[in-house]
């Protein structure tokens, strides 16, 4: 057992990432049921949905599962009630300030990690008391830390700065990148794209084809006054770069982006005006597959890897 199989007690130190649109209660059983850890999206939730998620995937489990929950959210002491009352053991938080809630969760037994895109993001949330710390990459998908720093970089940099156990994020999908990750300086990974192109996925079929279909340099990261994010560069991103050339306002792009559009994109399967969010490792997920044959396969890369003797 390495810190972050000790920590949430599975088998694997993998992760499944709580995407919105991606990751509901099939996909957070399935990844739990086969070995990881599952984490349902409450970012793309209403609270009574979340609800009806966090039962079922009790039902579908008796794993450890936790749920992502994005400190932005609207209906956040509700959220927070609720995960309290369903008996959620462990949650992670993400776009917001650890210490708002990590003491809460805390004393309700529950275990707690932060997602952070800076070493110094990460040590706050360390003395915030969270239990772990998601360290992501510019290379992932969604919403995005606003100091470009890449995976490979921001690994080290946050172990020189932290004790508690580290989760890299951001560009992995393999069993080698797992490794990589691992050897400098990661306990565990967390996966979002390779787990939004599964069969357990919540994602509209259209989305998880175009996903396996992207190549190298399809994504992009934009819309970086209102919250970075990368998109897949389909019309309603090239309709944001058009915009871009007449140096809108800050309004411009909120009225652009309107109301729902990820939701219209991965969920609803429009390709052409959906907001379509994956990470750049996309161009190295070829297939769509069920939960149980992904974590097979990167667990068999990994111990290939590890066996594999490099001659330089």
């Amino acid at each position: 057992m390495n810190k972050i199989t000790s920590l949430f007690e599975i088998k694997y130190p993998i992760i499944q990432g709580g995407m919105i649109w991606n990751s509901g209660y099939k996909l957070a059983a399935a990844v739990s049921n086969s070995g990881g850890l599952g984490l349902i999206g409450a970012g793309s939730m209403y609270p009574d949905v979340l609800r009806e998620h966090i039962r079922k995937c009790k039902a579908a489990t008796a794993k450890p599962f936790g749920v992502n929950v994005p400190m932005l959210y609207p209906n956040i002491e509700e959220i927070m009630d609720i995960l309290v009352a369903e008996g959620v053991r462990i949650v992670f938080t993400s776009a917001g300030n650890p210490k708002t809630w990590t003491a809460f969760l805390k004393e309700k037994g529950i275990t707690v990690a932060h997602v952070v895109s800076s070493s110094k993001f990460a040590l706050k949330a360390q003395e915030a008391g969270v239990d772990a710390v998601v360290a992501e990459g510019f290379e992932a998908g969604g919403h995005n830390g606003r100091e470009e720093t890449t995976t490979f970089t921001l690994i080290p940099m946050v172990k020189e700065k932290i004790s508690i156990p580290l989760i890299a994020a951001g560009g992995i999908a393999t069993g080698r990148g797992m490794l990589a990750a691992m050897v400098l300086g990661a306990d565990g990974v967390q996966m979002g794209s390779r787990f939004a192109a599964s069969a357990e996925s919540s994602a509209h079929e259209a989305f998880k084809r175009l996903v396996v279909g992207l190549e190298e340099g399809e994504t992009h990261v934009t819309l970086k006054e209102l919250a970075p994010v990368r998109l897949i560069k389909n019309k309603f991103y090239h309709d944001v770069q058009e915009l871009y050339t007449s140096a809108p306002t800050k309004e411009a792009l909120i009225e652009l982006l309107g109301r729902a559009r990820a939701k219209r994109g991965m969920f609803e399967g429009d390709l052409v005006e959906g907001e379509l969010e994956i990470g750049q490792v996309s161009g190295l997920i070829r297939d769509i597959k069920p939960v149980c044959e992904i974590i097979e396969d990167i667990i068999r890369d990994f111990e290939q890897a590890v066996k594999q003797q490099y001659h330089f």
